[in-house]
């Protein structure tokens, strides 16, 4: 494989792997971001450890920088003194020596070099003497020989800026000094200050060095100590505020459980009532909320029983007089021929809406039947495509009256099914009434698809089309699109109603698709075995050109690339 291709197919698997491991991010981040979203307790846990945090960090610092402060400057002023003191004792010890005897014997041995004496003096290192904490050096500018120091003090520790000033005041600085003989350096501390000797004439720089390695642990120890009692803390607040949430998210989390059995039904649900605190008052709102609920919903039960029984008993009231009235108009329809024009008309008339009212009425009966739960399937197998046809045939005189033509496309295979034959062909009935009527009379496609485990029929009409929302409203009883638009078939307004409780019935489907100007489409879906569940249907809910138009717009639409910097781009691969 050549290099180029070696190197894209290595771009191209890291790629894929880097994508892997954004995706999994992108999933463990969304199903922590449900849980806390779900999670009132979690809420009110995380802010107070998030504030926690904030408030300790922010004192944490704060008690340090003052800690800190104060150790270094006290460690600044003992330093200082001692300073000063060892500059008085070396001014002291490098007079000369006086003839009068009233005066102490100084202690000077008579070195070549007094400066030996003096460091032996100032350090502790000479006789009875105690090692000090600190370093010195003493610089001799007039006689560079004479300079001395003790420990690993050499004259290139003394910065510059401090040798500078030194000759006009004593200064101090802290600096990061380098000792000879160790391998890293250490915070010092840094006096400087210059000594007089009238008697000779001559000026000494002396310059102590003060580590402060001791002050380093002591603030490395408050620090710790900070940052385990801060940790302490936030563990302790965030306890506390678990704990507090608790007592509140618990009987919270109980009410929304009552509530939702309440809501799926379970009207005798109710809150146990403890105390008399905002939660307990909180049950007993509940509580008499759910009371006066349920009263409602079987006040509401036996209205709508009383109604249901109401019509069930009016359509079946109206069945007697209606048949009487049936054959009168029969017999007055017969005779029209001997009648003037106008009563023949009025004869036509009312045969036709005796037509529509026996309609309407059977349309009752049968809604009445779903609203009394009293509706029964009658399954046989049944290949559905001679249902299609039969509902076809039917609807051949009022299409041909609406000049609209049928477009069918069926399957090779039969299309078994267990189904009430009747329900199901009056379903694709009042389908395809529907898509005659909104139809604008052009052609109606008819689809009927097959899985291994349902059937489907789609009736596509290249109408009005539906607007948005209507797809559901469509099968609410009496519904309209148009209010103002005539029905041209003499629908009674419930064969869209009773169509989808025929298909719930079978436990199947009815769903509708549509947008203005581009028609609407009808779904049926069945079970092809009575009492299964439905995972999908064979055919698309949307019709295939509208699919195919969406796919062509997405694909087309154009996508900016970043460019480079002189305006061309570059493949990556």
């Amino acid at each position: 494989m050549p290099p180029a291709k070696k190197k894209r197919s290595r771009r191209r698997t890291f790629r894929q792997i880097l994508g892997g491991v954004r995706r999994r991010v992108r999933r463990a981040a969304g199903r922590t971001r449900s849980v806390w979203r779900r999670s009132l307790q979690l809420q009110v846990v995380t802010s107070t450890l998030v504030i926690s945090v904030i408030v300790v960090v922010v004192l944490g610092t704060f008690l340090s920088e003052q800690i800190n402060r104060s150790v270094v400057q006290s460690s600044q002023r003992s330093s200082a003194s001692e300073a000063f003191a060892d500059r008085l004792q070396i001014a002291d010890a490098l007079a000369p020596e006086t003839d009068d005897p009233t005066k102490p014997d100084s202690g000077k041995k008579g070195s070549a070099n007094p400066l030996d004496d003096v460091m032996d003096i100032v350090t502790g290192s000479g006789e009875n003497g105690s090692k000090k904490r600190y370093d010195v050096l003493i610089l001799n500018k007039a006689i560079p020989g004479q300079s001395r120091a003790s420990g690993g003090v050499v004259p290139s520790n003394v910065p510059e800026s401090l040798r500078h000033n030194v000759q006009k005041k004593t200064v101090g600085s802290i600096e990061k000094i380098k000792f000879v003989g160790e391998s890293q350096p250490r915070l010092t501390y840094v006096v400087g200050g210059t000594v007089h000797v009238p008697s000779s004439g001559q000026s000494y720089e002396v310059y102590h060095f003060f580590p402060f390695t001791d002050e380093e642990e002591l603030l490395s120890n408050v620090r710790l100590a900070i940052v385990v009692v801060g940790l302490g803390l936030v563990l302790l607040l965030a306890a506390i505020a678990y704990l507090v949430a608790r007592q509140v998210v618990a009987p919270v989390r109980l009410a929304r459980q009552a509530a939702e059995r309440l809501a799926s039904g379970k009207l005798d649900e109710r809150l146990k009532v403890r105390g008399e605190d905002d939660l307990a008052r909180l049950a007993n709102s509940f509580n008499e909320m759910a009371a006066n609920l349920a009263l409602k919903i079987h006040q509401l039960e036996e209205l709508s029983q009383v109604q249901r029984q109401f019509v069930s008993d009016v359509s079946h009231e109206l069945r007697t007089p209606l048949t009487t009235v049936r054959m009168a108009a029969d017999l007055l329809y017969d005779a029209r021929e001997d009648f003037d024009p106008m009563a023949a008309r009025s004869a036509e008339l009312m045969q036709a809406q005796l037509e529509r009212f026996e309609s309407m009425l059977a349309d009752l009966l049968e809604i009445s039947r779903y609203d009394a739960g009293a509706a029964t399937l009658d399954l046989d197998p049944v290949d559905v495509r001679d249902v299609v046809l039969r509902a076809i045939a039917d609807s051949e005189a009022l299409a041909e009256r609406h000049a609209t033509r049928f477009e069918l496309r069926l399957p090779n295979e039969p299309c078994m099914a267990e189904i009430d034959n009747r329900r199901v062909e009056r379903i694709l009935r009042n389908l395809l009434f529907n898509a005659i009527e909104h139809g604008e009379g052009r052609d109606i496609v008819v689809t009927v698809g097959a899985d291994r485990d349902a059937v489907a029929v789609a009736v596509r009409d290249h109408g009005i089309g539906l607007k948005g929302g209507e797809d559901t409203m469509v099968f609410d009883r009496f519904w309209r699109a148009d209010p103002s638009r005539a029905r041209t078939i003499g629908g009674t307004g419930l064969g869209l109603a009773i169509s989808r409780e025929d298909a719930t019935l079978h436990g199947g489907w009815l769903q509708a698709w549509g947008q203005p100007g581009e028609g609407s489409q009808f779904r049926l879906t069945l079970p092809r075995t009575a009492g299964a569940d439905l995972k999908g249907s064979p055919l698309s809910l949307v019709p295939p050109e509208i699919e195919m138009r969406r796919t062509w717009r997405t694909a087309m639409t154009p996508v900016l690339l970043p460019a480079s910097a002189d305006g061309a781009d570059h493949d990556d691969d």
